[in-house]
């Protein structure tokens, strides 16, 4: 198994590879274009801000690779965001995978003072739908840490509750992606990295 992590500015890679050690898995961390197009899998994580990590994958033709890719590949937190068609989070223009537009909570909370953002901590997952999910009991807690989020459309394919209905996972062809951070999620987290790589 030829697993790569898209190497960008955005952290959490640490996390991630030391997730897929646990479940006996091991990943290259690259951002060479021929290393990723090569790859069985790809996971394309994030922890950090859309616009700046939107100039760093063009300054590097990356957001032209990763859109053409037809191997399985999984966004995680920033990295699904940016899978989206467009960010509120500096006005960005995304990759356009999914149709799905990225928001920001505070405009739901403004009336609603009990809520923080960003939302950091756990959160149950629910209608899930696609192998990515497999023996995944319904209203699993994972670990969120997010201040954006995208909206319930025709690629969701799980849905947490925080403010409003969102999507917590999307799907489209051979595009994933999680809101969530699987790597700190415990045993479902787990659960959900091993289903990406036997996909």
């Amino acid at each position: 198994m030829n697993l790569v992590i898209i190497k960008y500015n955005a952290g959490n890679i640490q996390s991630v590879l030391y997730a897929l050690e646990r479940i006996g898995a091991e990943a290259k961390v690259t951002d060479d274009i021929f290393e990723i197009q090569q790859a069985d899998k790809v996971i394309f994580p994030g922890v950090g801000e859309a616009s700046s990590a939107m100039r760093y994958l063009k300054e590097r033709g990356l957001d032209k690779v990763i859109k053409e890719l037809k191997q399985p590949v999984l966004g995680i937190c920033l990295g699904m965001q940016l899978m989206c068609r467009y960010s509120e989070e500096n006005d960005v223009e995304c990759l356009g995978i999914f149709d799905e537009d990225v928001k920001y909570f505070g405009k739901s909370a403004l009336a609603n003072h009990t809520f923080k953002i960003p939302q950091i901590g756990w959160n149950n997952i629910y209608d899930l739908k696609t192998p990515l999910f497999n023996n995944i009991p319904q209203n699993s807690y994972t670990y969120f840490v997010h201040s954006y989020y995208a909206a319930l459309g025709s690629h969701t394919i799980a849905t947490t509750n925080y403010i409003l209905p969102y999507s917590s996972a999307l799907h489209k062809t051979n595009f994933y992606g999680v809101q969530f951070h699987p790597e700190k999620s415990a045993d479902t987290g787990e659960r959900i990295l091993q289903n990406f790589i036997t996909l």
